[in-house]
């Protein structure tokens, strides 16, 4: 492609010279290309140098050898004949013979050597002795060369080198014949050298010839090629043999390298072309190439399509097993001849690839749901039953969840083969032959269940009609789940810390794929996944239970017995664990009641023993009779206290970041004169259902919460009529995730509107209403409906702060309590009034007023404008007073002293039975006879 653009952006931008060369102007263009060798028509005059070189030479060399070769026969003849010429010239013979042969032969032998042109004429004897030699030194010296043959009678001719010669030592021919007498014997021998080079001057006048030939010859061929390059560039766009060598490089490589077919088919049908990947898909013959396309046996609507002529695009046809997309192109608009160009897509293998990679998909989405689904609760037999609902039906058709029992309970499980069936989910009519949930199941050792439990991993039954330990565990179930279609099982263990919580099986029936070997990594991680979850539950519940437990112990048991509230109430636990919310019913002297309910931030074991600090401190706190506002004020300084050693603590209990912070609403209800005083410490304030229905959220002064410190709390009154009703609450129950205060308010308003309903009907229906199934934060709520004493019951009297005024107030008690039928206590009444009022005539100020209060048991009042609190001393025997407190208490079931704006009340509550009132006076009868007891009279 990159190949395509050059010769396009060449063809467009070609120089005017080029095109003006391109349409036959005269220009070097291949003059120029004869000297780029990168050019084909460079490479091509390179080639056709190289030839005639080699050509001229191959002649030169052919020329030398044959000189040679002629030279060698010539210098062969010559020197045989003039061999054979001297050895048979007269009077050889007899010099030989004669006492001087050297004498004789030299003279005639130099002389016959010039005249004959040669290197050398040598005569030796028999023993190839020299007579003769060019170089007179070396008469009389061994002949070097061979003489055997020549000495039977043969004539030798051979190539030597090395032989001492006149003019110098180089390649010579030498003949060496006999000389033989008239009876035939050798009487001598005749050897004539000549060197080689004296006969090769015939060849030196050819080579002109040659050179010349082979000039013309490259004259020709350089005008030829310059003239073939011109017409070569303009046939290929002037690209260079290895541009066109990479650019059908290119071509070949991805033709056959593509993971597509690729078919050329002529305007005839006929197969021009087709790659590697073509071949396979249609599973062509070797020679399918220039075959028409009907001949190559394909399918038919496939060969019917490549036959047509007709552009398709990724028309799906059938190829043997396969599914190909088919797109088919005229070639003819690109520039080349007229056909077809086919490519194929193998879309077998995409649908099998997009098919394992949705299955990959599905897994993980199953997974994520997984992740988000399990383990929202907290509470390991719901999570249980979300691992059994996710994994049904996208990856088993019935799933099956078995927990230990210590599990469910919350407690460290034990190693057991025994579990119960916690949650099952899948067809209700396929599951008919399934161990029911709630079902205790011990799995025998062949069973499945039992491997998986030894091996510690995931056990796959593919076929259970072939799972023999399976139906061994339990023959009749076995036989009814193979009825309903049971065929595949996957069992795993439940294992969180290396500990195994319970069993999961996950089946498949019906028309589903039997379970493989691949499923099991993924049954494993939804398990282990699972397994957390549920551990995770399981300590959740050990620890809530614990918290619960702690909680339960702090809280109320019941509401104490009083007359002047119908009480109800309700207490709700957070979903994510215990609180710290509390509330408080507390009878107090004079027809009251105290009612509290507060609020201890955070949640766990923590926040319920906070809880459980600061209930005792309200109850210890009101024993003292403290108004509202005072007893949050201490309440206040005991959250800091706690605050102040927590921080401050050493070791694995020291909290130095946790700060404890409490709400908390103090009311007192009094129902003599029903005026309800009230206080809060950044509390939500109370609720009040007026006789009518009607409700009202009164203004209650908001305060800090305790543990700020050191802000003063406020005190409000409120007169409530018989018969209202007074909610109190803790913010869990208006305030939620998906609501604010203010629509909780208003929701609570119209849970509590409507007259004539009692406390209890009242709380179970704001529960209904505002309560979500599992809250977020606890919730506690009182609900209390007012009762007034009736004034026919007290009864009070002005008293002068005179000694004198004892009596008659005396008197006028016992006639009362005469009239309500009390004079049984009369006695004892008037005893605990007159020491009463004595004290408040002696030590404390006008004005002193005396009140008689006929509830549930009988309370004597006095109080006075003195703060002065009286208390219970021991008067020694000689002291005159001083027992006057001593015989209330002793008299009283119960006394004490509460502050009020104008002074002090003192108070003692009697016991209306007869029985309490007659063993109380002989206690204290013996109690004043040990008082003035003497030991020594």
């Amino acid at each position: 492609m990159r190949d395509f653009f050059r010769l396009k952006h060449r063809k467009t931008h070609q120089p005017l010279d080029d095109r003006a060369r391109d349409q036959g102007e005269p220009a070097s263009s291949g003059l120029r290309s004869l000297l780029n060798l990168r050019s084909a028509a460079g490479q091509v005059f390179v080639l056709q140098v190289v030839i005639v070189a080699l050509l001229v030479a191959a002649a030169v060399t052919a020329l030398v050898l044959q000189a040679g070769r002629d030279s060698s026969r010539e210098a062969e003849r010559q020197a045989l004949t003039a061999a054979e010429t001297f050895a048979n010239a007269p009077g050889t013979v007899q010099a030989l013979n004669s006492p001087d042969p050297a004498a004789l032969l030299q003279p005639s032998a130099e002389e016959a050597r010039k005249r004959a042109g040669v290197t050398s004429i040598v005569v030796m004897d028999t023993k190839g002795i020299r007579y003769t030699h060019p170089d007179p030194k070396r008469i009389g010296k061994k002949f070097i060369g061979t003489i055997e043959p020549a000495l039977e009678g043969r004539t030798t001719i051979e190539r030597a080198r090395g032989l001492p010669l006149p003019e110098g030592s180089g390649p010579v021919i030498q003949a060496v014949v006999p000389v033989t007498d008239d009876q035939g014997s050798v009487v001598g021998l005749v050897s004539v050298a000549i060197k080689v080079h004296k006969v090769t001057s015939l060849s030196a006048r050819q080579l002109p010839i040659i050179f010349g030939t082979g000039a013309a010859a490259l004259v020709l061929s350089t005008v030829g090629t310059a003239l073939v390059a011109r017409r070569l560039s303009r046939q290929t766009h002037g690209l260079g043999p290895a541009e066109m060598t990479r650019m059908y490089e290119h071509h070949d490589a991805v033709l056959h390298a593509v993971r597509e077919g690729v078919l050329i088919i002529g305007a005839d049908g006929r197969l021009l072309l087709a790659n590697d990947e073509a071949r396979r898909l249609l599973e062509l013959p070797a020679d399918a190439e220039q075959r028409q396309v009907g001949e190559l046996k394909l399918d038919p609507d496939t060969a019917r399509l490549l036959a047509s002529g007709e552009s398709t695009t990724d028309e799906v046809h059938r190829a043997g097993d396969r599914l190909l997309a088919v797109n088919m192109r005229p070639t003819a608009p690109y520039g080349g001849p007229a056909g077809w160009a086919v490519t194929l897509r193998d879309t077998t293998e995409l649908a099998a690839v997009s098919g394992r990679a949705a299955v990959a998909r599905e897994r993980l989405a199953l997974l994520y749901d997984a992740g988000a689904r399990i383990g929202n609760t907290l509470d390991v037999v719901r999570t249980a039953q979300e691992l059994a609902e996710v994994a049904t039906p996208r990856f088993a058709d019935i799933v099956t969840v078995d927990l230990l029992e210590p599990v469910v309970r919350g407690e460290e499980p034990t190693r057991t083969a025994s579990m119960r069936r916690t949650a099952a989910s899948g067809g209700r009519h396929e599951r008919e032959g399934f161990h029911p949930v709630g079902k205790v199941i011990t799995y025998s050792r062949t069973a499945p269940q039992a491997r998986a439990l030894e091996a510690g991993q995931a056990v796959l039954e593919g076929d259970l009609r072939q799972a023999h330990g399976w139906r061994e565990q339990d023959p009749e179930g076995a036989r009814a789940a193979l009825a309903k279609g049971a065929h595949s099982l996957v069992t795993m263990p439940l294992q969180a810390r290396g500990v195994v919580l319970g069993m999961t099986n996950f089946w498949r029936t019906g028309d589903s794929p039997p379970f493989k070997e691949e499923d099991l990594s993924f049954a494993e991680e939804l398990g282990a996944r699972a397994a957390v979850a549920i551990d995770n539950a399981r300590r959740f519940t050990r620890e809530h239970t614990m918290a619960v437990a702690l909680q339960r112990s702090l809280l109320p048991q019941g509401v104490p017995e009083q007359d002047a509230l119908e009480v109800a109430w309700r207490y709700l636990p957070a979903r994510a664990g215990v609180g710290g919310d509390w509330f408080d019913v507390i009878p107090l002297p004079g027809a009251r009641v105290a009612l509290v309910v507060g609020d201890v931030v955070g949640h766990g074991l923590h926040a319920a023993a906070t809880m459980g600090r600061l209930r005792t401190a309200v109850l210890n706190f009101s024993a003292l009779d403290l108004p509202p506002d005072e007893l949050l004020g201490r309440l206040d300084d005991l959250v800091n206290r706690i605050d102040s050693d927590e921080s401050t603590g050493e070791g694995p209990e020291g909290h130095a970041d946790v700060v404890t912070g409490a709400t908390c609403l103090y009311a007192i209800y009094d129902s003599v004169t029903g005026l309800c005083v009230m206080a809060r410490a950044g509390h939500p304030g109370p609720a009040v259902v007026h006789p009518d229905g009607t409700v009202a959220y009164p203004e209650v002064p908001a305060s800090p919460p305790l543990g700020v410190g050191s802000h003063p709390f406020e005190t409000t009154e409120l007169h409530l009529p018989e018969g209202s009703g007074f909610v109190l609450f803790t913010d869990g129950l208006i305030e939620s995730r998906d609501r604010d205060i203010d629509t909780g308010l208003e929701l609570l308003r119209g849970a509590l509107a409507g007259a004539g309903r009692t406390p209890e009907q009242t709380c179970q229906a704001v529960i209904d209403t505002m309560v979500p199934e599992r809250p977020a934060d606890d919730i506690a709520m009182l609900v209390a409906r007012t009762r007034l004493l009736d004034p026919s019951r007290v009864a009070h009297w002005e008293v002068s702060p005179d000694p004198s005024a004892v009596a008659p107030v005396r008197a006028k008690c016992g006639a009362q309590l005469r009239e309500w039928g009390l004079g049984d206590v009369g006695f004892t009444t008037e005893l605990i009034l007159s020491e009463l009022i004595t004290n408040a005539i002696r030590y404390g100020s006008a004005p002193i007023k005396v009140r008689l209060l006929h509830n549930r048991s009988l309370i004597c009042e006095v109080s006075d404008g003195s703060s002065t609190s009286p208390r219970v001393r021991r008067a020694a025997t000689t002291d005159e007073g001083g027992r006057g407190l001593f015989l209330v208490a002793q008299f009283a079931e119960r006394w004490g002293t509460r502050y009020t704006p104008g002074g002090k009340v003192i108070w003692a509550e009697q016991p209306l039975h007869e029985g309490a009132a007659t063993t109380t006076s002989a206690t204290v009868t013996e109690a004043l006879l040990d008082q003035f007891d003497d030991p020594t009279l």
